[in-house]
């Protein structure tokens, strides 16, 4: 009979027509949002640096949730509704607000962190500035965007009746609680405060090249808790922030993107030295990916039967100077087999009171003595 008698009832008929004016307005709203946005790609797609094109992405999420909103906020208090259902959506308002406002406190974040971005260029030869740049961002980014999500979820949370008691009962009964609260909360705490540490000190950066448990790689990514470190084979180690803080790692490219890398040869004594340091800067001037600043031979072991030399050269990054290592440990090999093929490596045996020397000369490549 409740139900029958409500289908007749004006005020119901009333607020059917409130629910469904606010559904079309906010429907409207969306499309208007997307109509603009579309125009504005469009408008700009030819005639664009960068910079309005990182500004419509960035903005386009959270437009498309507050202009619907925006829209209802407009309608709401003209419209009538039954006493619950009003009630229904000043709370979902509310939570929508807080939740427009964060999303545009994220997004504003994000859009400061492409023009950033856009203005120092990684792909340059030395990209120290930018590393370190796009370091302390991308981790300064990810906290506050943490910080934010933390805030507006409280602040929604407490629209809730029974949310909000139940905080006042936690506030009021701190001690305990909060013991139990901190140490749950304690890793994300940790990763916050050495993401910080992170920015400010760097002792790395995006693409900064490093040894860590053994592994050569560059840092690839540095996220809210963690750090994603690409070996050399396209592995990924994945380390938590605090790893950086409390243990030792090496760092190849901590004041610069250029390195000074080492060759070492294995030769006889008889290795003709100054022929060799003569032509290593002929060979280095038809290396496109030497840097011009390091070169040198140098004896730095003499063992049983070889004498250790260790090649000095410098490239602009990292994978420069593991190509050209690789180049000029093949080409001073190939030289010595050309040219003074007596200093390879050789072994020398007594027989019958006199001596006799067999070549064994290694392997292309080969930069260890070979096995007796």
């Amino acid at each position: 009979m409740n139900v029958v008698t409500n289908l007749y009832d004006p005020a119901y008929h009333d607020g059917i027509i409130a629910v469904a004016i606010l559904i079309g307005t906010i429907a409207v709203a969306y499309l208007i949002q997307r109509a603009l946005f579309a125009f504005l790609e469009r408008a700009y797609s030819k005639n664009d640096n960068g910079i309005i094109a990182a500004l419509l992405r960035r903005a386009a999420p959270p437009a498309g949730f507050a202009f619907p909103l925006l829209a209802a906020l407009i309608a709401i208090p003209d419209l009538t509704f039954p006493p619950d259902v009003d009630a229904v959506l000043v709370r979902m308002t509310a939570i929508a607000t807080v939740i427009a406002v964060a999303w545009g406190i994220i997004a504003s974040i994000g859009l400061y962190a492409d023009l950033v971005k856009h203005r120092y260029k990684l792909d340059v030869e030395d990209n120290l500035r930018a590393r370190q740049v796009e370091t302390r961002i991308d981790i300064l980014g990810r906290t506050a965007v943490t910080v934010v999500v933390l805030i507006a979820f409280a602040l929604a949370a407490m629209e809730f009746p029974t949310v909000r008691v139940l905080g006042t009962t936690l506030l009021a009964s701190a001690g305990v609680a909060g013991i139990v609260l901190g140490i749950a909360a304690r890793p994300l705490f940790e990763n916050l405060i050495a993401g910080v540490q992170l920015a400010l000190a760097q002792p790395i950066r995006i693409d900064d090249v490093v040894i860590v448990e053994g592994e050569y790689g560059h840092i690839e990514q540095i996220a809210s808790t963690f750090v994603i470190v690409r070996i050399w084979d396209q592995r990924r180690m994945v380390l938590p922030l605090t790893y950086f803080i409390e243990k030792p790692f090496q760092n190849w490219t901590r004041t610069g993107s250029a390195l000074m890398g080492t060759v070492f040869l294995y030769v006889d004594y008889s290795v003709p030295l100054q022929s060799l340091r003569d032509f290593l800067p002929k060979l280095l001037e038809t290396e496109p990916k030497w840097d011009g600043a390091v070169s040198g031979i140098q004896v730095t072991d003499a063992k049983e039967s070889t004498v250790e030399l260790r090649v000095l050269v410098s490239a602009r990054n990292s994978a420069d100077l593991f190509d050209l290592r690789c180049n000029v440990r093949e080409r001073l090999i190939a030289y010595l087999h050309q040219n003074h093929p007596t200093a390879l490596p050789t072994t020398r045996q007594m027989a019958m009171g006199s001596l006799s020397v067999s070549s064994a000369p290694p392997e292309s490549g080969a930069t260890t003595p070979p096995s007796s």
